[in-house]
């Protein structure tokens, strides 16, 4: 009890939130080739963003260089939360400077979503983007997608600080267990994974009709589930090749991660055994199969067509990656209503991907069922059981918690556009949409739209939601609670 109660470190708070910064702008300078290659030497927007970025980084760093060291759970709260911000905030300057996007609020809300790895966008012309802003703009995806926290507690333990709080603040909710007893490690492991397959899926892309620059910002936003494209109608524009790709990379970045270690030192078993990966491969298959013979039923194309186009989506909508290759609103009422279900059930834990995630759903099926069977028997020990293993009320109770808040703020926030003069369906896609971190919903924000036309106090909130669909809600919402404050 003693250890929550202690005085906030600020001052490692700013420097950790300096270094960050410091981070952010260093990235932002590898979209500087594209500079060069495809603008002429008035082009300053990324060199001058990436330079105010890593000055006040540095500034934060360096008035802070003799913080004690000590980093508690609520400092690792107000880190993580304030950093998504933040780097949004500086992460918005390329578009601002450069006037591709004038309106600070529409750069903040495209930056936001790319860090969160949402995907909705307020671009109407995206082909008409510079393409180092397009770079920058996939980056925010790649860099959001593993957390750039995660990143910094590989980095962390040089500075004498533990990641520990940082790790946990940004991955809360149902996780597997660590790779490796410490932290760093794991964050090492986890990073060289997400690499791995970035640039294997860039050369996979390149060897097809893209050529390298569409390959590595699609891989950039495929591996991080956030659906930024370089072209108008999404991936639409390429190959049935490409988006087979995809496909394939769209799946395996809504995985847990912790699999990936397994199936690459050839532990197999492991990665079919486990409920949660079972659990994602039937609900793809299954939904695909129903969409599938549905649009064969209508007579909406040809065989490999329609399936493509039906896999594509499903993949798409449950990693929470966003990338659109048929517009689903188009399709018959019940088919493009399957596709909204899975709006709610979001990726794997331990994934890139974002929504509620599938364990959490199995564990509130298994749950319900065991209350049937615990109103039968009463007297009877059933607990819920898990890849084997009983799994503690208290994660129950959590799940269920999460679940319920969930919905709440779902509800929330579709009542909140309405109340802005969105219609309901509008409303209720734009909510889920931003909450799930999904990118395109229903209504006026399905695939083939955008977000410019909505009012900015809109793009505000949608923006909120995004953060906290991002850190699953508990690590924003515990900031507004008096108690979290108090010594």
């Amino acid at each position: 009890m003693k250890s929550s109660l202690h005085k906030i470190n600020f001052a490692i708070i700013l420097r950790i939130i300096g270094l960050l910064l410091i981070i952010e702008g260093l990235f932002m300078l590898t979209a500087l080739p594209f500079t060069y290659l495809y603008c002429d030497l008035e082009c300053t927007a990324i060199p001058l963003s990436a330079l105010i970025t890593i000055t006040v980084g540095g500034f934060l760093f360096l008035i802070n260089r003799k913080a004690l060291p000590n980093l508690g759970k609520r400092e690792g709260y107000i880190i993580v939360s304030f950093t998504w911000i933040l780097i949004s905030l500086f992460g918005a300057l390329p578009y601002l400077i450069s006037g591709t996007i004038p309106n600070f609020t529409d750069a903040f809300f495209e930056t936001i979503s790319g860090f969160t790895t949402t995907g909705s966008t307020i671009l109407t012309d995206i082909e008409s983007m510079p393409h180092d802003l397009l770079f920058w703009r996939s980056l925010t995806h790649w860099l959001g997608g593993m957390g750039i926290i995660v990143l910094s507690v590989a980095i962390l333990p040089i500075l004498g600080i533990g990641g520990m709080q940082l790790f946990m603040a940004e991955m809360p909710g149902v996780t597997y267990d660590k790779l490796h007893p410490r932290i760093t490690a794991t964050a090492k492991r986890l990073w060289g994974i997400y690499v791995l397959f970035t640039l294997l899926q860039t050369f996979l892309l390149w060897a097809g009709d893209m050529n390298f620059f569409d390959a590595i910002n699609h891989a950039f936003a495929t591996m991080a589930t956030g659906g930024f494209s370089t072209k108008n109608d999404s991936v639409a524009s390429f190959s049935a090749y490409s988006q087979y790709i995809i496909i394939i990379f769209m799946f395996l970045a809504g995985t847990n991660f912790t699999l990936h270690y397994f199936a690459l030192h050839g532990k197999l078993s492991k990665v079919f055994k486990d409920e949660e990966y079972r659990g994602y491969l039937f609900i793809v298959g299954l939904v695909t199969l129903l969409i599938t013979v549905g649009l064969l039923v209508a007579k909406s194309g040809g065989v490999e067509v329609v399936f493509r186009d039906s896999l594509f989506t499903v993949v798409s909508i449950l990693t929470t990656t966003g990338f659109a290759t048929a517009n689903y609103l188009t399709w018959p009422t019940i088919l493009w209503m399957l596709i909204f279900v899975l709006m709610f059930i979001g990726g794997s834990a331990g994934s890139t991907g974002g929504g509620m995630k599938i364990v959490r759903q199995l564990l509130l099926l298994k749950n319900s069922r065991m209350e049937l069977k615990r109103a039968i028997h009463p007297n009877a020990v059933l607990p819920v059981r898990f890849n084997g293993k009983s799994v503690p009320k208290d994660t129950i109770f959590k799940v269920m918690a999460f679940f319920l808040m969930y919905i709440l703020i779902f509800s929330m926030g579709m009542i909140a556009l309405s109340a802005l003069g969105l219609d309901f369906q509008t409303a209720v896609g734009a909510s889920i949409a931003s909450l799930g971190n999904i990118g395109p919903g229903i209504g006026n924000v399905g695939p083939v739209n955008n977000f410019a036309f909505m009012p900015d106090v809109a793009k505000w909130l949608l923006s909120f939601m995004m953060l906290m669909g991002r850190l699953e809600i508990f690590t924003v919402l515990i900031l507004f609670s008096p108690q979290f404050w108090k010594r």
